[in-house]
């Protein structure tokens, strides 16, 4: 599977909120462990509503987590 044009800062945020775990992510926004790993290798990229549910566990906008780098 190759890296996507999406690239996000979850790990760091789940750091930054009393190291959450991948797993206490994942049960706050409906999906599996693996999802979120995938997630943060930027191997799949999220639901709109998805981004949505994880911008609202971090309290900040989809801008601030995720980053938009397209190729050449």
């Amino acid at each position: 599977m190759s890296t996507l044009p999406i690239t996000n800062i979850i790990r760091k945020l789940r750091f930054e909120h009393n190291e959450m775990t991948q797993q206490a992510l994942a049960d706050r926004i409906g999906v599996s462990r693996q999802t979120v790993l995938a997630i943060e290798a930027a191997k799949y990229s999220p639901s709109l509503e998805l981004a949505f549910k994880i911008a609202t566990v971090f309290n900040l906008s989809l801008d601030q987590i995720f980053q938009y780098a397209p190729g050449d």
